[in-house]
Parts: structure tokens; C-alpha cells; sequence
């Protein structure tokens, strides 16, 4: 009979393709990429032993070469599988028709680059190179996915004090079907020991992406410090610069400061102020992580307000002081 070349619904497709692989109609390539890779793993003869696998490897291997060629899938999304197989005009030329080699092991190899789809993915020790496929799950042991860090900027009273980061994550999560994966949100609470250096790694164990046959990546957060407006961090010291008058510097003065935990301390300055010097206040700095009772220093530098002008009659009068 003569084959009509009219845009066909879905229920005149004939072989249901996006069916097979779990797909909708609007999927991406990615998507038809993704299908064939779970499921050609699950339906693998060399690992599903179950009745109809084969049969079931077949037509998954025979959906993703439809699917996963431009021209083909156009032709079937607005003909069918009949017009694909057969043919059809297409730009002034007529398309001859597609008809699947068979080979689903070549569609396979095609994929994953040879026998063992885990050749990417799995390290065997002793072993110059990867095993086939063939027996693979008693041989190989799975290699987890790279770490995935971000930075953590925490200010100095975060630091000082201690807390708890509430952080939200997206990461893909497999359904229940063990092939696909869906997109979901996950709260991760960081708790910032008081004293927690700049640096530090905290790690939450495979809570990347999941994936088949993947271990998912730790996420790492890796503290940093935000810059603070009074003081800076120098390991378990703190640095703070006073702003003094040239009188203050030369005659003694008191140094005001709001520490991080919000207390007003008064800090005295006998010596004189000269280029370099600092003034130490001990146990005034930040916790020690290791020992909560222990903390760092404050070390106060100076900066030198210097008058811009002096009368002669000031000028004389200093010359006879110094």
C-alpha cells in the first residue's frame, strides 16, 4: 500500500521510542543520552540474566539510534516509525529508509568507548588494563566523583563566638527507578567551632550528585574570612590600628577598643609611640580551637596623626622640650 506521508499523532507513532527510554516527547539529547546509559546498563546480558533482557537491550539500543540522530528523529517525530523504515521525500530528495543493524553490543561500545562502560570510572589494582564487562561487579571498585568545594566567608565574631551555617544545596538525586534523576534541595548545617581557623576544610561525604553507577563527590566549604572593619586575623592574634595625635603618642594616652564579643576595653599606653612599635594585649585574641579556655593577643599598631602646620612660636617651644 502506499504510505501516506501526513503528520501522524502519537498514537499512529508505531514504536513508541521515547516510551522505551522513559522519555518525554520534549526531551533534550543529553536526556536521550542519559536513558541509554542507565538503562543499557540495567538490561546489559552480561549482567541481567533475567528473561527478556535481552530483547528489552535491544530495543533500548534500538530507540537511542533513533533518538539520538537529528534527521532520524525528526523523520520519526512527524512521520512515524513506518515513514523512518521506509522513507521519505525531504528537500527535494527522497530519504532512503533506516532499518537498525542488530549489532546492540556495537550500539554499546559506540556509547561507552569499548566493552567496559566502567573504563572511566574504575580503578582495579594489579590489573595493566580495564576488564571487559563480562563479570565486571566482583572486580572493580568505583571511583567517586572529584570533590566539589566552595568558600565559606564567615566574620570574625562568627569566628570569635562559634555558630551554625545553614547552607542550601541543589544536587541530582536517583529516583526511585535507579536510571533517572531529578533535581532536589538539601539543607546542610555547618557548625563553626569558636577559634575555627581560615583554611579549614569541613566535609560532607557524598552529597553530590548521584548518578547510576557513580559514587557521588564530597562537598567541601572551606572557611574564609570576611573583612572586618576594626580588626584582622593573624592565626589566633587579632590586629587592630589606633589612630593617635602626635601628643598621644609622645606623652602617653589610653587606647578605647569594642571587642568582638561587644565589650569596651581601655587599653593603656605608657611607652612611646615610635615607627614599628606595637602594644601587646594578652588574651585578648581569638579562641584556640584546640583549648577553649586559651586565647590569642591583641596586638595593637599605631598610626601617627602628624599636625600639618606649626607656628614658629610651637616649633621653638618643642626645640626647647626635646
Amino acid at each position: 500500500s502506499k504510505l501516506s506521508y501526513k503528520k501522524l499523532t502519537a498514537s499512529d507513532m508505531g514504536k513508541d521510542y521515547y516510551m522505551i527510554l522513559g522519555l518525554k516527547r520534549s526531551c533534550q539529547t543529553g536526556d536521550v543520552k542519559r536513558a541509554y546509559r542507565g538503562l543499557a546498563l540495567k538490561f546489559h546480558p552480561d549482567t541481567n540474566r533475567e528473561y527478556g533482557a535481552k530483547e528489552k537491550f535491544l530495543e533500548v539500543s534500538e530507540a537511542y539510534d533513533v533518538l539520538s540522530d537529528l534527521e532520524r528523529r525528526a523523520i520519526y517525530d512527524q512521520f512515524g516509525e513506518e515513514a523512518l523504515k521506509v522513507g521519505v521525500p525531504r528537500e527535494g530528495k527522497f530519504l532512503e529508509g533506516y532499518a537498525y543493524h542488530g549489532d546492540f553490543l556495537r550500539t554499546f561500545r559506540e556509547f561507552f568507548g569499548g566493552d567496559n562502560p566502567f573504563a572511566d570510572y574504575f580503578n582495579v589494582s594489579g590489573l595493566s588494563e580495564p576488564p571487559v564487562f563480562s563479570g565486571v561487579a566482583g572486580l572493580v571498585q568505583p571511583r567517586q566523583d572529584p570533590a566539589v568545594e566552595r568558600e565559606l566567608q564567615l566574620t570574625l565574631e562568627e569566628i570569635y563566638l562559634g555558630c551554625t551555617k545553614k547552607m542550601k544545596i541543589s544536587r541530582r538525586v536517583m529516583n526511585e527507578d535507579g536510571v533517572t534523576t531529578s533535581l532536589k534541595d538539601k539543607i546542610l548545617s555547618i557548625k563553626i567551632t569558636p577559634g575555627m581557623q581560615e583554611g579549614t576544610k569541613i566535609t560532607f561525604p557524598k552529597e553530590g550528585d548521584q548518578g547510576p553507577n557513580a559514587i557521588p563527590a564530597d562537598i567541601i566549604f572551606i572557611i574564609r574570612d570576611k573583612k572586618h572593619a576594626r580588626f584582622t586575623r593573624d592565626g589566633t592574634n587579632l590586629r587592630y590600628t589606633a589612630r593617635v595625635k602626635l601628643v598621644e603618642a609622645l606623652s602617653g594616652c589610653s587606647i578605647p577598643i569594642r571587642t568582638l564579643d561587644e565589650r569596651e576595653i581601655n587599653v593603656p599606653v605608657n611607652d612611646i609611640v615610635r615607627p614599628g612599635y606595637t602594644k601587646v594585649v594578652r588574651g585578648e585574641g581569638i579562641p584556640c580551637v584546640d583549648d577553649r579556655d586559651s586565647f590569642g593577643d591583641l596586638v595593637i599598631h599605631f598610626d601617627v596623626i602628624f599636625p600639618m602646620k606649626l607656628s614658629e612660636e610651637k616649633k621653638n617651644a618643642i626645640k626647647k622640650i626635646l
